[in-house]
């Protein structure tokens, strides 16, 4: 008799399978993956691997060579169908940040990171360029808005608050000039 949670060579979810892991599994959770976030195709490709990598984990076999050949065929499908493009979502993605006050440096970087292509990322920024006058002294407007720094902060200032708040906008992609542009205006959007 088998034990409890086997049947047939197959074990329980918890346990894993020595099932075949097949192309059709990779397609299955790529468009579950896709269905849920928006995605590059370099980023998609990185989370196949991941699953692909979790299912040999788990016990589940597949063979090396046809596992990468998988990958570029789901992307090649995806993209032909429109699932994947690479600069519609290079737009999106800096639009967002943008939204929550990113600058413009912070927004490259997060985009280089995705694995987008540097004509799909400057197309993107001169997008945002072309829609707002100055894009990084709004967004640092955006972003100290959000976060109560510098004139949008509700209680009077602290000793140390400058220090702190040119940090934030620092790590958040600000030049120095925007910066203290921002920060030093005694009312919002009196810089």
């Amino acid at each position: 008799m088998a034990p409890a949670g086997e049947q047939g060579g197959r074990k329980d979810r918890a346990g894993g399978s020595n099932r075949p892991y097949r192309q059709r599994n990779l397609e299955n959770a790529a468009l579950h993956y896709l269905g849920r976030y928006a995605s590059s195709e370099a980023h998609l490709q990185e989370i196949m691997r991941r699953k692909l990598a979790r299912a040999r984990e788990r016990g589940r076999f597949f063979d090396e060579g046809e596992a990468e050949a998988w990958i570029a065929d789901i992307i090649a499908k995806f993209r032909r169908l429109g699932y994947l493009d690479d600069s519609a979502y290079a737009r999106m993605r800096s639009r967002a940040l943008f939204g929550r006050g990113r600058g413009l440096r912070a927004i490259r970087f997060d985009l280089q990171q995705k694995g987008l292509s540097e004509e799909d990322i400057d197309a993107a920024l001169s997008a945002l360029r072309a829609e707002h006058e100055d894009a990084d002294l709004e967004a640092a407007r955006r972003f100290c808005r959000r976060r109560r720094l510098g004139p949008y902060r509700r209680r009077p200032s602290r000793e140390g608050d400058g220090k702190r708040d040119l940090a934030a906008l620092a790590r958040n992609g600000f030049s120095y000039a925007i910066a203290r542009r921002v920060l030093e205006a005694e009312e919002p959007e009196d810089d």
